[in-house]
């Protein structure tokens, strides 16, 4: 199977996280900004990505969204801050 990518989304520093998992990150990424995923992003306007890795086995993407998922808050914000320390909106690396 191809790869994937576990990505984090905000509305802005700080705030509101969604944790994600696809073998698209441009695609999703997109999609959350112009908001075409309904459910929880669209309804809290979580538009910025601040996070993202890549995984070379897309099962192996799965388990670390599981995983990441049921961090505490914290432990996220740590996530992101040690990768984007200003939590600079990464959409604009992807294209």
């Amino acid at each position: 199977m191809a790869g994937g990518w576990v990505y984090i989304m905000t509305n802005k520093p700080r705030g509101t996280l969604y944790v994600g998992v696809t073998a698209d990150l441009a695609r999703r990424a997109w999609e959350h900004r112009e908001g075409h995923v309904q459910g929880f992003t669209k309804k809290y306007g979580l538009k910025r990505l601040v996070y993202a890795e890549r995984h070379d086995e897309i099962e192996r993407a799965i388990q670390r969204e599981k995983l990441i998922k049921h961090w505490p808050r914290a432990w996220k914000i740590d996530l992101i801050r040690d990768a984007n320390p200003d939590w600079r909106d990464l959409y604009e690396t992807l294209t």
